[in-house]
């Protein structure tokens, strides 16, 4: 039982804070996604009346 605690421990000292970790990553994704969205929509409501146009 010692070896299997001893194993669990080290295992302990190299992971992360995953939960932290993985909530600051989805925030970046998920503003990154925001704002290429929102270039994306200003990108075709401008091209759409110049094609139009042309």
């Amino acid at each position: 039982m010692d070896q299997v605690l001893h194993f669990v421990e080290a295992a302990k000292t190299f992971a992360k804070d995953s939960i932290r970790l993985f909530q600051k990553i989805a925030m970046a994704m998920a503003i990154g996604f925001a704002i290429m969205g929102f270039i994306g929509f200003f990108v075709r409501l401008i091209h759409i009346p110049i094609n139009n146009i042309i």
